[in-house]
């Protein structure tokens, strides 16, 4: 499987990156072929500017600056997103990939009354994310991530794209073994892909 691999955390020395690097370690022993999209690293530019949101309707016109992205998108079978979770949302680095690269013409288009999904080559979803909250809170709250990635983006890939959650809660609270072992369930995770 060609798997997508998209990573937002701003630090090269975080746990984040760890996860990065665990998660397509084990997928790439899995078999899978793997290709890493870092945002920070490669300096993405999130904004999308009054240019880009002139032309967002007008599709090939609204590729520019991100053509590389939509041709990773366009040939991922699977989608692996790993970041951190701040203020119960992705980072804005993350939100802005999807508002920039996740445009019509590439990951929809608008049909009579609804938008059409365009990336059904994409079958699995999953989040790797860390959380400064406690599980109760997240669900007081209403979980509103998951609610946008399984009710909204999931709806522009396949039809029985699955979406799947590796989640570590109390972040701020957690000491260095538990951190070593979320990423060892992590790596055991994908090594069952």
């Amino acid at each position: 499987m060609r798997i997508l691999l998209v990573h937002s955390h701003p630090r090269a020395d975080s746990l984040n990156a760890a996860l990065r690097d665990a998660t397509r370690e084990s997928l790439e022993a899995a078999g899978h072929t793997v290709e890493v999209r870092d945002l920070y690293a490669e300096g993405f530019n999130p904004a999308l500017s009054a240019e880009e949101r002139g032309v967002y309707h007008a599709v090939t016109d609204n590729y520019a600056g991100v053509a590389d992205h939509v041709e990773s998108l366009r040939t991922a079978d699977a989608l692996v997103l790993v970041y951190p979770t701040w203020w119960y949302g992705m980072p804005a680095m993350l939100k802005g990939w999807f508002d920039r690269v996740w445009a019509p013409g590439v990951a929809f288009k608008l049909g009579d009354g609804a938008i059409e999904p365009l990336l059904t080559n994409i079958k699995r979803i999953a989040v790797v994310t860390t959380y400064g909250s406690p599980t109760w809170l997240l669900w007081y709250i209403g979980r509103t991530d998951r609610k946008l990635m399984g009710r909204g983006i999931r709806r522009l890939c396949a039809k029985d794209c699955k979406v799947e959650w590796v989640t570590l809660t109390r972040m701020d609270h957690r000491t260095r073994a538990e951190c070593e072992s979320f990423v060892t369930r992590v790596r055991a995770h994908f090594r069952r892909w």
